[in-house]
């Protein structure tokens, strides 16, 4: 799934999703490579590709909000449980404050440096992410409906 940031009417990003277990996304042979338990591969999703427009970049906040926003449509889409990612080290230290957590530091290399595997659950994430009151509320709204579901907390 690709999504794309609309801010009064002006495209400012873009962020593509990938169900994990099916052979698509990138993440999943970190995963393999580095034995993380199956119990992280319940429902998860990659979380990537993430770009804003250079205008937007300047704080974390035009960041948390997009993920903030992108987290709450693929809940109301699809069942979601875990949230994986790469990134650089110093973007690891960004994601940790939006409620992600390093698995493996070098999980990966290439020339430009080396990716860190990151991963979070819905639950920690989508609270990490609200950035205000309304969202805190939404968040906690969302999550009481899917404990009342039997989704996982």
């Amino acid at each position: 799934m690709v999504g794309g940031f609309l801010r009064y009417g002006e495209y400012i990003g873009t962020i593509r999703l990938l169900p994990m277990t099916q052979g698509l996304a990138p993440c999943e042979k970190l995963v393999e490579r580095h034995g993380i338990s199956d119990d992280l591969m319940q429902d998860s999703w990659e979380v990537g590709r993430l770009v804003l427009g250079p205008q937007y970049r300047s704080g974390p906040e035009s960041l948390k909000r997009c993920l903030f926003l992108t987290l709450v449509h693929l809940i109301e889409i699809t069942e979601v449980e875990n949230l994986f990612a790469s990134c650089t080290p110093l973007l690891s230290r960004l994601y940790r404050r939006f409620g992600f957590n390093v698995l493996v530091k070098d999980a990966s290399q290439d020339a430009e440096g080396t990716y860190s595997l990151i991963h979070g659950t819905v639950p920690s994430v989508l609270r990490a992410l609200a950035g205000n009151d309304d969202e805190r509320q939404l968040a906690e709204e969302i999550l009481l409906e899917r404990a009342g579901a039997g989704a996982l907390q």
